[in-house]
């Protein structure tokens, strides 16, 4: 499956239209360039539909977020709802003020998501409606752990079926869900968190794979997850000690670009709950 999925987007090359984080676009970019996709950035309200008419996916990131972004965000989705394509949402911060709050909350009522990933605070921040402290990283009480897995995925299955779309709640331990399975992807190192932007980079990551996977959705945004993660122990094991978090920056978008199917499909920690 994990195989079928990276071979997939490969073999399609599926052009994403990414409205993203100013702070890691140019990451966004290469590491969809890395996995065999094609990245567009354009957040422009009066651009944003056409250029999502020409592209196969949109992902919507709400790291850098002005009032413009959110309408062409808007029309986006819109588009990319009528052509029938993925959307797929990252909630970055989403707990950290009222606006995004509000502008998370009027994506979801006007676009159809394939997808939602954030990390542990977003995800339950989208879901209860409450603040958080942490800025764009999650809270040390909401991290997914080996203890209280049964309910963290009931937690995750239950907001797929309130949302209608797949939840990917990512960190220490990875769930990935809809309202009846929910994957648990144990790849990836803890001094990811230590890079800027891996998060974003997994989301376009996961929009490419849904692209070029449509019929089987849930697997290819748990591939996308299971692939990153594996990403970061590859770059993690070739690290010299005379490089530091810049240098694993640019190892883990070498990971993805040499990654085969073989690898990811042997090497991936991931199973049903």
């Amino acid at each position: 499956m994990r195989k079928e999925c990276l071979e997939n987007v490969r073999r399609t090359a599926p052009l994403i239209h990414c409205i993203t984080n100013y702070v890691t676009i140019n990451d966004v970019a290469n590491v969809l360039l890395a996995c065999g996709a094609r990245p567009i950035m354009s957040d422009e309200a009066e651009d944003a539909a056409q250029v999502t008419s020409i592209c196969a996916g949109l992902d919507l990131n709400l790291g850098q977020l002005h009032r413009t972004g959110v309408e062409g965000m808007l029309r986006a989705g819109r588009k990319a709802n009528e052509l029938g394509h993925p959307v797929l949402l990252d909630p970055v911060g989403v707990g950290v003020s009222d606006f995004r709050r509000e502008a998370a909350g009027k994506l979801m009522e006007e676009i159809s998501f394939t997808a939602i990933r954030g990390n542990a605070s977003e995800i339950r921040a989208l879901a209860e409606g409450r603040r958080t402290s942490g800025g764009v990283d999650a809270e040390e009480e909401d991290a997914v752990t080996g203890s209280g897995l049964e309910r963290d995925a009931a937690f995750v299955k239950a907001f797929a079926a309130q949302t209608g779309c797949i939840i990917a709640m990512t960190g220490r331990l990875d769930l990935v869900a809809d309202q009846d399975r929910c994957y648990v992807i144990r790849n990836g190192r803890p001094e990811m968190s230590r890079v800027t932007g891996t998060g974003c980079q997994l989301s376009g990551l996961m929009c490419a794979y849904l692209a070029a996977n449509p019929t089987r959705p849930l697997e290819a945004a748990a591939s996308a997850v299971c692939a990153m993660g594996l990403a970061g122990e590859l770059a993690w094991s070739r690290m010299r000690e005379d490089e530091g978090n810049a240098s694993y920056r640019t190892r883990i978008i070498d990971a993805v670009c040499l990654m085969s199917g073989e690898e990811l499909e042997q090497s991936g920690r991931m199973e049903l709950l």
